[in-house]
């Protein structure tokens, strides 16, 4: 018989409401197929790709042959000029690309002696390459063609060689090494062999194999740096130690250096060979047309199938598919290209047999004489049936009816393809990162268009491995990343959401006693104005939010330390966790149970200052100055060397990472691993944000959805492709310790606002101006698409205004900040040039001229709506939002808003009947060539298009009809209310405090009905939130209650309103005794699981200097603050009439053109809508058609960086599931220690276990 002990309390009650722990809303089983896919597409398109480039290439090198009809013996130097194209692309390719960095990023000039032996080695590896390809091969058979070009690995293994040979330890490839070194000298041997014994008199054949040799020896020392490195760590090299440093300081000067020689050399052996075979350049100009259509298709094909499968072998590689879709289809290249040469060429023959029947001689010797060679100069006009008898007549000097000859052709090939695969052999076994670096990955830039697989096959990274069954895999640093979240009026679903988050990454990533994993974790929580003072207590009690948070995180600890129990297990409780007081207030230390920390500290704002950036000073200075550097300064004073102390702490500080976060933050642990990836692999990354989702319901959420989808999905992408994302959100974004640790970043960011232009910097958007601090030290700041986050968003009109209020101001600030600095941060961070600076005050003014754009368009509207002349209608346009301006300097912020929701409703329906009016003159015009029409097709196709490329959130375009009809709102109204309400620095969001669930009792009635229909409306809102534990509805603490406080504090050091609401400090009404102090008020949530704890005391004295010297509370100055108030009026007085000045200029200038005579008009001719010419023109005024040339460009301009931002996030999410354990994989990491508990459980909550395992595994990378 069981226990009875370990009953619950009422198991007929057993069933309960779980918050959703798992990411249930990305579909993994369709991003598993999306992997698949993208791996077969990659596969395919490298195999094909690398087929096209050498077929294309081999089929030059037989026009170039003598005896080939389909180009005349004349014309031979247009082949030989095409081949010598070939060559040089990938030269002047990687010139061009070294001298845009060497111009945008700093380059080192190399030493005299590297220079001369790099381009020694450059001009031995020009010189080779261009007697191969150009001299000698056009004079062997397609066979030799095929696979000579393998044998250029004949150097890369005899290094190969002498570089395990040298190595102290035994290595396992040595052999396969060896073998493919004689393996390829044996091709080279049959080879010749073969061309000397076939006619010993014919010795220009014989010069020309041995040019062939002695060219492709030449070109193996093309791979010279993958092995030099490695040689010179074995043999303690001096000179060679010195060149491969060298090398690698200097590599855009020497590759700017030997680029430019090998286009050199190349062109120099190609106008020498010419007119040495006694052909003629002026040929050239006399191509007739279907000879000059066959060579540019093909020379067309090589190019740009050599490019593209270069490419895609670098993402496959990425992807971290190197074996099935890099190594396996460049080595099945090489043996297709020689099936489609040659199966038509047995196939030709073999028809030939057929029609003969015997009336004349039908075997190789006899189908060449009577066929191949003896038909006409000019084309059959059959391309293909040419092409193929080409290709046959370099196989004619050769009797392929015998087995001689065919044994010797046939053994040289097949040495010279084994050869290759055992010398890349190692390759099977390379160990890569996720999303590897390319510098990492291939030793050099350079690609060879004619020798594609071989040249991406040797480039790639050489490994010395041991004979173990693998080499241990070297990993990078383990890193650390502190988890820092500040919080303040956060409602039960808010705190609930970033609980589950920050416990769903203690599971997966446990922290092991006595193991370094790859990522460690550490929790922390910035809780500001967490006290109150409460009568009969002798101390401050935490407020009812601070509370919430105790009784949250008891919560969410019991459902994850019981995820894995069975129906029966008694439920464990949470064990002892640690609570004590600081000098900033209090702190509560929980240990997760997979033994991560969570650190919850409460800050008293009489004691610390308060507000969001402060509470990031405060955990940047104890988390990364504390913590972080103070233990090497401790080592310093014990004696310890002043070098491997500097080493170890740049080493911290480097794999230091910081995850800012909300309080509402919703994230996912693969999310923050793909951040982690951006840092890990790039150290010029500072900063890594990732795509933001806003949460909530109504049609204010809707519009910033698919504002958010369209920031992303465009502004962020481009950002980060041509320059540098200038704002990594606050909510969630991965900082290095190394960048906030940097010159004039972190004690720059505790600078305190004392001028009125410093609150709209750096108080109304701390986070943008944190990206600033580190732009202008030249981190860089980088966007990742894959990592998804949400937060709430404003749902009510006058938050969303209050909101933007501060974002507009600060976000236009620092932009300035930054283009008054262009040239220098340009010259200091090499992720941003002048032209992208030029992009960027682009959209600026763009911004700028936003409320003057929507009131032209207005007018436009009211000109076809109304049927009036367009003076009338500008005038009427005019009239509401100069109205609003002029009333807004006067009435209250609340009155401003409400006027501007009933403007935006009518102005939404002046929209929607504007699109349906444009619609209908497209019709009855028949013609789409109208301004209006155009921009109303192209701004539908391209948001169409856009979305389809983002397939998860492709619900969101049906948001973008209401974003539409908001553009008034949200560039006019908005930009009003913005800058009139410049001088008001409060936070806006959050500043009202709701009826909390101990305050029912004591409302009035009246009091009573206004929050149960605020309750009903809030509840009936397309399912906002799902219930997460019993009595949810009760404890859950909305903003959507009505609250009866005053206007809300001002978010800054020094401007403050007169105090706080007195409902902040009101006194507690319990029933029953108060306790004497907070942590008492805790424990009795807890039940006494929350032990006294004492801070350490060199802490303390931490704590205390930092507060004394950076956060000490600032006391108000009434005749301080009255000064600053009049300085922030000025400014907004200044800015506003600047702002709208510029914005009067862009309207009359706009409207005088239209006035004017239509001679200055630019004409369009009228199409209807099959593109036919109606005889009519469209005018346009040329100021209006600039606009619209200038949108078009802008949007094209982000549209090709969203393309290469998308395949880049492909890469990464894709290697990124293949290579991170999932769910069914992370069970198994660490089994949770059981908790011995004498207590019986109270908690009447013994859950489906089995339910939670579901509900927690299902598709969640956990």
């Amino acid at each position: 018989m069981k226990d009875a002990g370990n009953l619950p309390k009422r198991p007929w009650d057993t069933c309960r409401q779980v918050p959703p722990l798992g990411d249930e809303r990305t579909p993994w089983k369709m991003l598993k197929l999306l992997k698949v896919l993208s791996l077969c597409v990659v596969a395919v398109l490298v195999f094909g790709l690398a087929l096209c480039s050498k077929t294309s290439f081999l089929l030059l090198v037989t026009l170039a042959n003598e005896g080939t009809k389909t180009l005349a013996d004349g014309r031979k130097p247009v082949a030989l000029l095409c081949i010598g194209c070939v060559l040089i692309a990938s030269s002047l390719l990687l010139l061009l690309k070294s001298a845009w960095k060497a111009c945008h990023k700093s380059s080192k000039m190399p030493n005299k002696r590297t220079v001369a032996t790099v381009l020694f080695i450059e001009f031995l590896v020009a010189m080779g390459a261009a007697i191969l390809t150009i001299v000698a091969m056009p004079h062997l058979d397609i066979v030799t063609n095929v696979t000579i070009l393998n044998g250029v690995a004949v150097l890369s293994t005899l290094l190969q060689v002498i570089t395990q040979c040298t190595a102290k330890e035994r290595n396992r490839f040595l052999v396969p090494s060896i073998m493919a070194f004689l393996l390829i000298l044996l091709g080279y041997v049959l080879f010749l062999f073969l061309y000397i014994t076939k006619d010993p008199a014919d010795t220009r054949r014989i010069i020309w194999a041995g040019l062939a040799v002695g060219g492709s020896i030449l070109m193996s020392f093309n791979w010279w740096e993958n092995y030099f490195k490695l040689i010179s760590k074995n043999i303690r090299s001096d000179f060679l130690t010195a060149l491969s440093k060298d090398v690698t300081a200097c590599q855009n000067v020497l590759c700017m250096l030997s680029s430019v020689l090998r286009i050199a050399v190349t062109a120099g052996v190609l106008g020498a060979y010419v007119p040495l075979d006694k052909m003629n350049w002026a040929i050239v100009t006399s191509i007739p047309s279907l000879e000059t259509k066959i060579i540019a298709i093909i020379i067309g094909v090589q190019l740009i199938s050599s490019v593209l499968c270069h490419w895609f072998s670098l993402v496959a590689c990425k992807m971290h598919a190197l074996r099935r879709c890099f190594i396996l289809p460049l080595y099945l290249a090489s043996l297709a290209v020689m099936v489609l040469f040659i199966v038509p060429v047995i196939v030709s023959h073999q028809n030939y047999r057929n029609t003969q029947n015997g009336t004349q001689r039908s075997d190789f010797r006899g189908y060449c004489n009577n066929f191949v060679d003896a038909r006409n100069q000019s084309s059959s006009g059959n391309v293909f049936q040419d092409l193929v008898l080409d290709v046959t007549h370099t196989l004619c000097f050769l009797d392929l009816s015998r087995m001689y000859d065919i044994g010797l052709l046939t053994g040289s090939a097949v040495c010279w393809w084994i050869g290759l695969v055992a010398a890349t052999l190692h390759l099977w076994f390379l160990s890569l990162f996720r999303i590897q670096r390319t510098q990492d990955l291939f030793v050099r830039r350079l690609y060879e268009g004619a020798f594609i697989e071989q040249s991406l096959l040797l480039n790639t990274r050489f490994d010395i491995q041991t004979t173990e069954k693998q080499k241990q895999f070297k990993s990078l640093d383990p890193v650390k990343v502190f988890l820092c979240a500040t919080m303040w009026h956060e409602t039960y679903d808010e705190m609930m959401n970033i609980l589950i988050s920050i416990f769903r990454l203690d599971k997966y990533r446990p922290k092991k006693e006595g193991q370094a994993g790859d990522v460690l974790f550490e929790g922390h929580i910035y809780f500001d104005d967490a006290f109150t003072d409460v009568a009969g207590s002798r101390e401050a009690h935490v407020n009812q939010y601070a509370e919430m948070l105790v009784k949250i995180i008891r919560e969410v600890y019991s459902i994850f330390l019981n995820v894995d129990n069975d129906l029966f297990t008694k439920q464990q409780q949470m064990p002892d966790q640690k609570i004590m007081t600081t000098p900033y207030g209090g702190r509560l230390v929980v240990t997760m149970p997979h033994g991560n920390t969570l650190t919850v500290h409460y800050k008293d704002k009489k004691r610390i200052r308060h507000k969001k950036r402060w509470s990031q000073v405060m955990y940047l200075y104890y988390l990364l100055g504390w913590k972080v550097s103070t233990k090497y300064f401790k080592r310093w004073e014990r004696g310890e060397e002043e070098v491997d102390l500097e080493n170890d702490f740049e080493r911290e500080k480097q794999n230091t990472y910081i995850l800012a976060l909300d309080g509402d933050t919703d994230f996912t642990p693969a999310a923050v691993m793909l951040l982690i990836d951006r840092l890990k692999l790039y150290p010029q990354v500072g900063a890594a944000c990732g795509r933001i989702h806003p949460t909530g319901s109504g049609p204010v959420v809707w519009y910033q959805k698919f504002e958010y989808a369209v920031g992303h999905w465009l502004q962020k992408t481009a950002e980060h492709v041509f320059g540098c994302v200038l704002c990594s959100p606050g909510c969630f974004s991965l900082f290095r310790a190394e960048a906030l640790m940097d010159n004039n970043v972190m004690k720059t960011y505790t600078t305190v606002s004392s001028e009125a232009q410093h609150y709209i910097q750096y108080d109304q958007g701390e986070d943008r101006w944190l990206c600033t601090l580190l732009l202008k030290q030249g981190w860089r700041v980088e966007y990742n698409a894959a990592s998804d986050a949400r937060t709430n968003a404003p749902e009510d009109f006058k938050e969303f205004f209050n909101q933007r209020r501060r974002w507009g101001p600060s976000t236009m600030a620092n932009i300035m900040d930054l283009l008054g600095c262009a040239t220098l941060i340009s010259q200091k961070n090499p992720s941003i040039s002048k032209l992208y600076m030029v992009y960027q005050l682009f959209s600026l003014v763009a911004s700028i001229l936003a409320p003057s754009t929507v009131i032209l368009m207005i007018a436009g509207s009211l000109t076809v709506l109304l049927d009036v002349h367009p003076s009338v209608a500008l005038v009427l346009a005019l009239i509401p939002p100069a109205a609003f301006l002029g009333a807004s300097f006067k009435i209250k912020a609340d009155t401003q808003i409400v006027i501007a929701a009933i403007l935006g409703a009518l102005y939404a329906f002046l929209m929607m009947i504007s699109a349906i009016t444009i619609i209908g003159n497209m019709v009855k015009d028949q013609t789409i060539l109208t301004p209006s029409s155009i921009f109303l097709i192209f701004l539908a196709l391209f948001y169409v298009i856009t979305a389809l490329l983002h397939p998860q959130e492709i619900g969101l375009v049906f948001f973008g009809f209401i974003y539409i009809l908001c553009i008034p709102s949200a560039y006019l109204l908005l930009s009003i209310y913005t800058m009139v309400n410049m001088n008001n620095v409060s936070w806006g969001t959050r500043e009202t405090e709701p009826a909390a669930r101990d305050d029912a009792a004591s409302q009035t009635k009246s009091e009573k009905v206004r929050s149960t229909i605020a309750r009903f409306f809030s509840r009936s809102k397309c399912c906002r939130r799902m219930c997460l534990t019993d009595g949810a509805d009760e404890r859950t603490v909305s903003r959507d209650v009505p609250s009866e406080e005053p206007e809300p504090r001002p978010q800054n050091s020094i401007v403050e309103e007169a105090g706080r609401p007195e409902e902040e400090r009101r006194q507690s009404t319990t029933s029953h005794p108060p306790h004497q102090n907070w942590m008492a008020q805790l424990q009795s949530l807890s039940e006494g699981k929350l032990k006294e704890d004492k801070l350490d005391e060199e802490e303390v004295k931490f704590f205390t200097d930092l507060t004394n010297k950076y956060l000490k509370p600032i006391p108000e100055d009434k005749k301080k603050q009255e000064q600053m108030n009049n300085k922030l009026r000025e400014l907004r007085n200044k800015m506003t009439f600047v702002y709208f000045m510029i914005n009067a200029f862009w309207i009359v200038a706009t409207f005088t053109l239209q006035l004017t005579k239509p001679s200055i008009f630019i004409r369009v001719p009228k199409l209807n809508f099959d593109l036919e010419y109606t005889g009519e023109y469209v005018l346009i005024d040329p100021v209006g058609f600039m606009f619209i040339l200038s949108f078009a460009v802008l949007v094209v301009i982000q549209f090709f960086g969203m393309l290469y931002h998308r395949m880049s996030t492909l890469i990464h999410y894709v290697a990124f599931l293949g290579t991170e354990p999932i769910s069914d994989k992370q069970e198994h990491h660490q089994p949770i220690k059981k908790i011995v508990d004498g207590e019986s459980d109270d908690s009447d909550e013994l859950a489906f276990q089995r339910d939670f395992r579901r509900r927690f595994n299902a598709g969640t990378m956990v």
